[in-house]
């Protein structure tokens, strides 16, 4: 889905050549975040898209080492592909940067400490929220703004793509939360009911299933509206938001 946020907000925002490399560059950060999410030290968890997890199937290290040698290989993919976009130099930095920091202390990984240290404490919605936005947010909005810098996007059109991006991403794991206790295992191809095993904060337990459901609702519509104000709703990224609320693993 993040790459295809990449590509869509790239199609949005007028451009016209294959970005397809910083789609890849983007779920190859997808690819490193779900190898040591898993870990013993962080979720410990024995399975991901129905098959055994990689430090189950090749090891601790194997899989610690793997996951660390894709973060310089993204940031490698994703600045020849924006050269090969014949963007600025000035551009291909800000989209290496954007993946970076998506990926790092400020995003990705901040966000899994917060989550870490948070077990077995009841957060508040604000504190909810300050941990996925950068736990799982990050990653989807930093996909949209790559896809929104390649095609050279600027001033209103930007900000609204970087709105919609911050929106669905926080959509995206309220969701998350909503299936970890409604889905089976089979269903999400991942073990369902670990968050509560962990004592972690959701938002099913903060505002109900279906508070935490409308709620995600309420921020895909207020992506999209955000979106259509600036000419740049297409049917691709409203398709995409949908999906978000509606999946079922």
């Amino acid at each position: 889905m993040r790459g295809m946020l990449v590509l869509a907000a790239y199609r949005a925002a007028a451009g016209r050549d294959d970005a397809s490399g910083l789609a890849a560059a983007v779920e190859i950060i997808h690819g490193y975040s779900l190898v040591h999410d898993d870990l013993p030290c962080m979720d410990d968890d024995d399975m991901r898209r129905g098959r055994m997890t990689v430090h189950r199937a090749h090891g601790l290290i194997a899989a610690t080492a793997a996951g660390a040698a894709m973060i310089p290989l993204a940031a490698k993919v994703a600045h020849r592909s924006a050269r090969g976009l014949r963007l600025p130099g000035r551009s291909c930095c800000t989209i290496v940067k954007m993946l970076m920091q998506a990926a790092g202390a400020g995003g990705m990984i901040g966000g899994q400490l917060l989550d870490i240290e948070a077990e077995g404490v009841a957060l508040t919605r604000d504190g909810l929220d300050a941990v996925h936005a950068a736990k799982t947010g990050a990653l989807i909005a930093a996909s949209v703004g790559i896809g929104a810098i390649a095609a050279e996007a600027s001033g209103d059109r930007l900000q609204a793509l970087e709105r919609y991006g911050a929106r669905v991403g926080l959509a995206f794991q309220i969701m998350d939360d909503v299936l970890d206790v409604t889905a089976s295992t089979r269903e999400l191809g991942k073990t369902a009911g670990r968050d509560a095993q962990r004592g972690k904060s959701t938002y099913p337990a903060l505002l109900g299933i279906r508070g935490a459901q409308a709620r995600a609702e309420r921020l895909v519509k207020e992506a999209c509206e955000g979106l259509e104000v600036q000419d740049v709703l297409t049917p691709e990224l409203d398709g995409l938001a949908s999906f978000i609320v509606s999946r079922s693993h």
